[in-house]
């Protein structure tokens, strides 16, 4: 591990430029080696992952800054190709401590766009998409804003540098931080506070969903080619966190938005039998709604509180409506998968850990 003050990080970047002679750019599109890269860049990242899963070590890349620990036990690394002058930044995944299994559990939605009270003399802005409709999960935007506040100078740095392409990459909980990091940046560009001449290209690997329909459809209107969400068809990760899906959830203009209305109009005994169906099919999922946001929100951002008391819980958006975001790489587990890796295994890391997705990989 290479941990740089901002002088050597500097010298190390000049060198880079001078030796690389600005070579290769990012293209669009899933590379098959390119993705392996990552993972093997990743599971450095997620030490003591590699050495647990014998990861090899990359073979095209080395890291020249590693961070500390930023808000709910999250790190990140950078590491250069200098070759082709392509820098990657890392998001470590859940650790064993109990903060980062925090930021899985706060997992109520807010809104995509709004500010953060990370302390009494820290707010952190964003804008993750304009849609009001848009949301995403609490525990990973509280993240990505620590993880930001380090990420983003270095990206300046590489800039000023000459250094115009970034792979984002993350597995696990670093991928869902990875997908509002990636919107981040986005915004960022557009607000002119980072050049838009930087290509980011992203990579979320074995990533739980990020947010709401709203989100998922502006973030994959902007990141078009330049974004991939990677997942093995048989890991639950991927699957999480719940999602609860009521009539709130849908387009202004739908088939129930008048339904209470036209119900009230029927002739009894119709309108009074319909009105009770109507009740039971929407009651129990805005109850479930309500419960989550609850116990996922308001509950647990008093544990929160206990890692970062300064921290002010948000207010918290009418929905966990969760969905898979991205343009989605399906690694299908087959039989000759499940005969290296059981299906019905009582290791919950089986279908999840690194050694899973590199031998879907070479498969595909």
């Amino acid at each position: 591990m290479i941990k740089l003050n901002k002088y050597l990080f500097f010298i190390l970047i000049h060198l880079l430029t001078t030796y690389s002679g600005f070579g290769q750019k990012l293209k669009p599109y899933f590379d098959k080696d390119e993705y392996k890269e990552l993972l093997y860049i990743s599971a450095k990242t997620n030490t003591p992952d590699s050495v647990v899963f014998k990861i090899p070590a990359p073979e095209h890349h080395t890291m020249i800054y590693r961070s500390k620990i930023l808000g709910l036990d999250n790190r990140w690394d950078l590491w250069i190709n200098y070759e082709h002058t392509i820098a990657v930044v890392s998001i470590r995944a859940t650790t064993g401590n109990i903060e980062s299994s925090l930021g899985n559990l706060y997992a109520a939605m807010v809104s995509a766009k709004g500010t953060l009270v990370l302390s009494k003399a820290d707010t952190f802005n964003y804008c993750l998409a304009p849609d009001d409709k848009a949301a995403v999960h609490v525990g990973w935007l509280l993240s990505m804003a620590f993880l930001s506040k380090d990420i983003v100078p270095k990206i300046d740095s590489l800039y000023q540098s000459g250094v115009k392409n970034i792979i984002l990459m993350g597995h696990s909980q670093g991928g869902a931080i990875n997908y509002l990091l990636t919107a981040y940046l986005y915004s960022l560009q557009k607000q002119k506070k980072l050049p838009e001449d930087i290509r980011f290209k992203t990579y979320c690997s074995a990533a739980p969903k990020p947010g709401n329909l709203y989100f998922a459809y502006y973030y994959e209107n902007i990141t078009n080619n330049w974004a991939f969400n990677v997942v093995n068809s048989a890991d639950w990760v991927p699957e999480t966190p719940i999602s609860i899906q009521t009539l709130n959830d849908f387009n202004e203009t739908n088939l129930f938005r008048d339904a209470k209305e036209q119900i009230k109009k029927l002739k009894f005994p119709k309108n009074l039998v319909l009105k009770r169906v109507y009740n039971q099919l929407s009651k129990p999922t805005e109850n479930a709604q309500k419960k989550y946001e609850k116990y996922l929100g308001e509950m647990t951002s008093k544990l929160i509180r206990q890692k970062l008391p300064d921290f002010e819980p948000p207010e918290y958006f009418n929905s966990n409506n969760y969905v898979r975001t991205g343009r989605t790489i399906v690694l299908y587990a087959n039989d000759k998968y499940f005969k290296k890796f059981p299906e019905k295994s009582h290791n919950i890391a089986t279908h999840h850990n690194f050694n899973a997705y590199l031998f879907l990989l070479e498969q595909k």
